[in-house]
């Protein structure tokens, strides 16, 4: 476990970083992404950042929240429903015409529900697409961007890293259908939470070879008090877990350690840190990491290893292209 004082000590360190990094929270009305967008203001110098999500009303109040905290932040709000393709496409260009680097890509969007399946008009399950699709769809998307800040020539303006906040262990523990991997057939709220978990992970693990520059974290947050906690049917829930939990203001410090830490190196850089730690293929500084709430990367299983060595990786890159050809390119429905 890394400990919170270990915590808090490396991120005071981040005003000594360039200023003006430029941080995208898709999902920053809420949540995760909005106590993390709160430290990331804190500790930074005059941050750029980005709230992404449907709620102009929540996102104008952290907005003033955000400049309280740091009066030299800058801060934008791109209103968008990112569980269409079409509509993640719109925000990344809206992004790309205004920034030549991004820095840090930090997603949280997604929802509990007990719902079946529930398409969207490009025919992908709702849930399913705001806990795969849209994230990966983001990454594709702004890798480029990414990558610059990886090679700015301020040594101290080359973070590049990508987080998504969702649970690494269901992707490589339970069984993957690769014969229906978007679940149009056999969809269960379990099989939902594998494919989209083994998605992202095996999507991570592929980008990071391809931009070996920026560093991708698939990380379970615990248990952390967030709007779902108001849902009447999971009030009862949160206040059982609640002596368990993670304070807001812990969840923030903990993700803005792992979204700028120096252990979770990019591919390309990882020989060159001390402490770096093991992807989520077993290999040390991989590149594309899992962890858990507390910091400490999760081990590879041997579910995992084994669709590893079957080809899952080319396998659900093939998907995941298919998808977006279908929707984004050639502006139809999968």
């Amino acid at each position: 476990m890394v400990s919170l004082g270990d915590v808090r000590t490396h991120n005071a360190t981040l005003s000594s970083l360039a200023p003006g990094l430029v941080a995208i929270f898709v999902g920053g009305t809420s949540g995760i992404s909005h106590y993390t967008a709160l430290e990331f203001a804190r500790n930074a110098r005059s941050p750029h950042i980005y709230l992404i999500g449907r709620n102009a009303t929540e996102a104008a109040k952290i907005t003033d929240e955000l400049k309280s905290i740091n009066s030299s932040s800058k801060v934008d709000f791109i209103q968008k429903d990112v569980s269409l393709l079409r509509k993640v496409d719109e925000a990344c260009r809206e992004i790309k015409a205004r920034e030549t680097k991004v820095n840090l890509l930090f997603m949280t969007i997604g929802y509990m529900t007990f719902k079946g399946r529930n398409e969207t008009e490009e025919g992908l399950d709702h849930k399913f697409a705001l806990h795969c699709y849209a994230r990966t769809r983001f990454m594709h998307n702004l890798a480029p961007l990414l990558d610059a800040a990886a090679k700015d020539e301020d040594p101290k303006a080359t973070l590049s890293r990508v987080v998504s906040v969702y649970d690494p262990a269901l992707g490589k523990n339970n069984d993957f259908d690769f014969s229906d991997p978007s679940l149009k057939h056999n969809f269960s709220l379990r099989n939902c939470a594998t494919h989209g978990s083994a998605l992202g992970n095996f999507a991570m693990e592929h980008l990071a070879k391809q931009w070996p520059n920026t560093s991708f974290i698939h990380e379970q947050p615990g248990i952390v008090e967030t709007s779902g906690g108001r849902n009447p049917w999971l009030k009862p829930l949160y206040a059982l877990l609640s002596p368990f939990s993670v304070s807001k203001k812990e969840s923030g410090e903990r993700h803005l350690f792992e979204a700028t830490a120096p252990r979770y190196a990019p591919r390309a850089k990882a020989e060159t840190v001390q402490d770096v730690v093991n992807g989520g293929d077993g290999v040390k500084g991989s590149g594309h990491y899992q962890l858990s709430w507390d910091g400490e990367a999760q081990p590879d299983s041997k579910r995992a290893a084994k669709m590893r060595a079957e080809g899952a990786e080319e396998k659900m890159w093939a998907h995941t292209t298919e998808v977006f050809q279908k929707i984004c390119d050639e502006g139809g429905k999968y």
